[in-house]
Parts: structure tokens; C-alpha cells; sequence
């Protein structure tokens, strides 16, 4: 607010941009008024941002691999790449602190051409045996991308990797945004011959009308919902009811973000076919994987 945000054009909208970041950070629906700490996270963002345009091109990504495990049998049914980023000066840094920004400034993009190869050719080097199909996360921005279908089919011929042993992950609240886009782009990427996953499921119900149009051969419940199962009763019935829908459906039905005992056992009480978190397995670099997950 002038003046105590700022005397000239330049720096008050300088500075409502860096509480425009801050509020977005925090959450949304909601504002924020400018603090100074605020130009010093904004610096901060900057520099990270211009770090992380160069981070595919200096090599510094890494693919860490989650195993989806069949409970049946303990064993993996499937792998999830996530991505890592190894910092020179920070190390490895987590997607929660990376993913929000390339996804504001478009870098996701190439992040996700990165990830999406990158695991297609572990997966073939790792998969074909087996048959264990790799699974890739699609953001919000590369799933409405007009030239998707042309990545994956491109991604697919340079690294041999058989269409159904790849796995595309897209929220339910991507699809969501315009359901019938994204209905006729599901299906453009089903005729490829991969799977589709429907990601974060759960959280708010918004998909359960249209679940029947999307072709979709998996529900992944949300990690907030199963991490509350055993905390809360009306969560248990909840994360129940996505089982039995996902069934009814015809559908496999995944939950991610396990870690106790307590929710493996209502999980599988409840019909859950496939499990994955920490308490099943935790997110590996390729060659760790290769060794211990197969």
C-alpha cells in the first residue's frame, strides 16, 4: 500500500507481487499484506528459479523410484519414479519444495519431458521381464499440453518401452477442470495402449459424476484420506466406499502415502489392492531399486 509499500510504480508492484507469491505459498483464497521478509523469500524464489531452468541442462535431476506393492505377494507390482533434484550447493531437494514453482513459472514442463523419459528407459532396462510397468505423475500443465499425445508416443519409441508397461498418473482435480477436454484426452492417450491412473483421489468427491466417462484402469486415494484412516471413523467409511466404488467400476484401486500397520490392515480389510508409502517402500535411486524392488 503506498506509501508504505513502496513511493514509486516499480517497487510497489515489485513488492505486490512478492506478497501475491507469499499468498499463493500459504494457500488458496486467501491475500496477504507485503512485509519485508516477504522481498527476502521473494529473492530467495528467484534465485531458486533460475537454478532450477538449469537443473536439466547441468544434470542434476534424479529419478528416485517408489515400488506399488501387491500385498498378495509382497512384491512390487509396479514402480512410481519421482522426481529429485540434486542441488550443488543443497543437495537433494524434495519435489514439495520445487514443484509449485516450476509448475508457476512453465519449467514443468521440461521437467516433465525429463521424468517421463527418464523412467521409460529404466523401465525398459528393468520392466520387460517381469512385466512391471513404471508410473509417471502428468501436472497440471503437461496434461492440458496440445502436443501430450505426441510426447508419449515419442517417449515410447525412443526407449522401447512396451505402451502397457507405462503408467500415467494424472489428480482427479487436473481432469476436473474441464471434464470433457479431459475425457477426449484420456482417451487419445489410452489408444496409445498405456494405462491411466486417476491420482489424489478422493479428497472431494468432485470426480465420482464423470468417473464413469474417464478411461481409466486405477483409482490412487489421496494420501490425506489415508493418513487420517486411523484417526477418524467417517475417514475409514470414506476411504471404504472409494474401494467399493473403484470395484464396481472395474477398477484396481491404489493407496499411496501407507505407514502404519493400522492403516495397512483397515486398507486391506477394506479390499485395497495395491499399497504404497513408506511403510511398504520407500522412494530409491534407479540402481537401488533395481536391486531391492524387483
Amino acid at each position: 500500500m503506498f506509501p508504505e509499500d513502496g513511493r514509486d510504480t516499480e517497487t510497489l508492484i515489485r513488492n505486490a507481487d512478492a506478497a501475491m507469491y507469499h499468498a499463493k505459498e500459504t494457500g488458496r483464497a486467501n491475500y496477504q499484506f507485503f512485509t519485508e521478509q516477504m522481498n527476502q523469500s521473494a529473492a530467495k524464489r528467484l534465485a531458486l528459479e533460475g537454478d532450477l531452468r538449469q537443473a536439466v541442462l547441468k544434470g542434476e535431476m534424479r529419478a528416485y523410484y517408489q515400488p506399488v506393492v501387491d500385498p498378495a505377494t509382497g512384491r512390487a507390482a509396479a514402480h512410481e519414479a519421482l522426481l529429485r533434484w540434486q542441488h550443488s550447493s543443497r543437495g537433494i531437494i524434495g519435489p514439495a519444495d520445487f514443484i509449485h514453482l516450476a509448475e508457476d513459472t512453465g519449467i514443468i514442463i521440461g521437467l516433465g519431458e525429463w521424468i517421463l523419459a527418464e523412467a521409460c528407459r529404466w523401465g525398459a532396462f528393468i520392466g520387460t521381464e517381469r512385466g512391471l510397468p513404471v508410473s509417471v505423475n502428468l501436472s497440471s500443465r503437461q496434461f492440458n499440453d496440445p502436443k501430450i499425445v505426441q510426447l508419449v508416443t515419442r517417449v515410447l519409441k525412443d526407449s522401447g518401452l512396451p505402451p502397457q508397461l507405462l503408467e500415467l498418473e494424472i489428480p482427479e482435480a487436473v481432469v476436473m477442470q474441464q471434464p470433457d477436454f479431459a475425457c477426449a484426452t484420456l482417451k487419445k492417450l489410452k489408444d496409445l495402449g498405456v494405462r491411466l491412473t486417476l491420482d489424489d483421489f478422493g479428497t472431494g468427491f468432485s470426480g465420482v459424476a464423470h468417473l464413469r466417462r474417464f478411461p481409466v484402469d486405477r483409482l490412487k486415494i489421496d494420501r490425506a484420506l489415508v493418513s487420517s484412516v486411523q484417526k477418524d471413523a467417517d475417514h475409514n467409511a470414506v476411504v471404504a466406499a472409494i474401494i467399493g466404488l473403484g470395484h464396481a467400476l472395474g477398477l484396481k484401486v491404489v493407496a499411496k502415502g501407507v505407514e502404519t500397520e493400522v492403516q495397512k490392515a483397515m486398507l486391506l480389510a477394506s479390499g485395497c489392492d495395491y499399497l504404497q508409502g513408506f511403510l511398504t517402500g520407500a522412494p530409491v535411486d534407479a540402481d537401488t531399486a533395481a536391486k531391492d524392488y524387483l
